[in-house]
């Protein structure tokens, strides 16, 4: 009887496909057909990589979450509460455009600064070109970053190393915007533009150059309503760091582009401006006197002053009278003080 173990007979060895002996001298075991061969291994090919397929929908039914772009198109994100991603796709410093520190483009300048920012959302919202903040501000930018949404400009929220690169300054205050820049009207235009007899206050800015004067000055203009002379051919023009100083001012404020000095106080005094060239000494004390209702105070620059021949040719030369303990004040802080002085005489 047979053991159930008992496989049979082995079948007679092909001789056509007799191997090499083998070292020990055995014969080599049988050889499998190619129909009991297991079945080789077959290269498919590469799956399509992550971010190259489609995201599958999410079970509870909310919509996949697509990697950060440059312009966000989805509103959600502003209006609905949620905060945009915090760090985009792409390592933010090997963006050549976005880390260069200024904007490529002469028309537009960068302004850093809440207030500053704000300011021209609040007064032309359609010259914001990109917008780049920290989360901790996205809250209180929400209207702002809606608009964007709505009017597809490009925001980023980045970190505080990216926006001290951008603004080339650690004050930035968490927001940074490239935004168009405003050009100053010509003279006679801005004297046009005013109403008949109605009081003008004006400043005339003679080789004021330091951005952090010139945003002081700025927001006191705007503070007490008066326009800023700017000479031919100067070369000042508002900067990220005057707008900040401004704190919002500079969106208030007309600046006007001037003729030859000799032409710009020709047209004024026939408009019916007074000129009083502010001096650090030897001029009228001006708290002494009266300053009619139409004015250009003439501003030198700090330390050098203002220039002799335009001082002479001007109707008045004023100083603000002091103890003596220092020579003068700082031409941002006198210029308010001017600027005070006239307002007062108008009530």
């Amino acid at each position: 009887m047979s053991s159930p173990w008992d496989r049979g007979p082995k079948p007679p060895r092909d001789p056509s496909r007799k191997g090499p002996p083998r070292r020990d001298g055995a014969p080599r075991p049988p050889q499998r057909d190619d129909a009991s061969r297991p079945p080789q291994r077959v290269d498919m090919p590469r799956p399509p990589r992550r971010d190259d397929a489609p995201r599958p929908p999410r079970r509870d039914g909310a919509p996949t979450r697509q990697p950060p772009s440059w312009t966000q198109t989805d509103g959600a994100g502003v209006a609905g509460g949620e905060a945009p991603p915090r760090r985009p796709s792409q390592p933010f410093g090997e963006a050549p455009e976005d880390a260069a520190p200024r904007p490529a483009r002469r028309e537009e300048v960068r302004l850093y600064g809440m207030n500053a920012v704000q300011a021209v959302f609040a007064r032309r919202p359609q010259a914001i070109r990109k917008l780049y903040l920290l989360q901790t501000r996205v809250h209180a930018l929400k209207p702002l970053l809606a608009w964007c949404v709505q009017n597809r400009i490009g925001y980023r929220v980045v970190e505080s190393e990216d926006l001290d690169r951008l603004a080339a300054s650690s004050h930035h205050e968490g927001v940074v915007a490239d935004v168009l820049r405003t050009e100053p009207l010509p003279l006679a235009d801005w004297l046009a533009s005013l109403a008949m007899g109605a009081p003008a206050l004006a400043l005339w800015l003679d080789g004021v150059g330091n951005p952090h004067n010139f945003g002081a000055i700025l927001r006191s203009a705007a503070h007490f309503g008066a326009a800023v002379l700017l000479p031919a051919g100067s070369p000042l023009a508002l900067s990220g760091a005057a707008a900040r100083v401004a704190e919002g001012g500079a969106e208030a404020v007309t600046l006007v582009r001037l003729p030859a000095a000799d032409a710009a106080l020709a047209q004024l005094h026939a408009a019916g401006f007074g000129s009083a060239a502010t001096v650090v000494r030897d001029g009228e004390d001006l708290l002494a006197l009266k300053p009619g209702p139409r004015l250009v105070y003439v501003m030198g620059a700090e330390g050098e002053g203002m220039d002799a021949q335009l001082a002479r040719a001007c109707q008045r030369r004023v100083s603000i009278a002091g103890t003596g303990a220092v020579e003068s004040l700082n031409v941002a802080a006198a210029t308010a003080v001017f600027l005070a002085h006239w307002a007062a005489a108008q009530r």
